[in-house]
């Protein structure tokens, strides 16, 4: 007797292959597939109670302390760009320094933001580089704006992200990251190896927090 397929799949890879990972005010499951954590589609925050969380970040585009932080994405990432790339960072926020600090250092950059920045006409055309940082542990349909990033890319472009990275269960239970109220998915090493793997891209691993793929000039 074939055991009843669950109530939701992964959001990432659409596999129905999952299990319960760890509980404690919420319910994460972990895929088999691609080894995405996750939270129970139904204790996701609505829109208006994300938007107030999000409200109360307080990001200031010339903060020091917040430039080094995104600081350890920018310096590789600009590294490995021909000068005057454009590019688009990807979930901003309501301060949106690293896009004013790849501008500062000559790369042409603009910004979205479901929230804050909500020109959808700018996720229509291709970027040398996209940059996604601390954002993607927020998406409700990682497979969906996985997807979309990667169109938005240019062949040989780069997509820079910046999110922690799930570790074993134990550090799983323990860990802070999972317990922001807006946090719902969970990557690891594993997970984007995976994804790397699936879509013919080259992918570097900096720092504890720092992911950078390569879309190759063919694909």
């Amino acid at each position: 007797m074939s055991l009843p397929l669950p109530a939701f799949c992964c959001p990432l890879c659409d596999s129905p292959d999952h299990a319960l990972f760890h509980q404690d005010h919420r319910r994460y499951h972990k895929c088999a597939r691609c080894r995405l954590i996750f939270v129970e589609p139904g204790q996701r925050l609505s829109h208006d109670a994300e938007k107030a969380e999000y409200d109360l970040h307080q990001n200031d585009t010339q903060d020091a302390g917040y430039r080094r932080f995104l600081s350890r994405l920018a310096t590789p990432l600009m590294a490995r760009l021909a000068p005057g790339s454009e590019g688009l960072d990807f979930g901003c926020g309501p301060g949106p320094a690293l896009a004013a600090m790849l501008n500062e250092a000559g790369f042409a950059v603009t910004t979205y933001d479901p929230y804050y920045a909500n020109h959808a006409q700018r996720l229509q055309r291709q970027y040398d580089f996209v940059t996604c940082t601390e954002a993607i542990e927020h998406f409700y349909s990682p497979g969906n704006e996985w997807r979309r990033l990667l169109a938005m890319l240019r062949p040989g472009g780069w997509l820079g992200l910046m999110t922690k990275l799930a570790r074993d269960q134990a550090a799983f239970a323990t860990w802070h990251y999972k317990q922001d109220p807006t946090h719902v998915c969970f990557f690891s090493r594993d997970t984007f190896a995976w994804l790397a793997q699936r879509d013919g891209l080259g992918i570097e691993f900096i720092g504890a927090d720092v992911i950078l793929l390569h879309k190759p000039e063919s694909l």
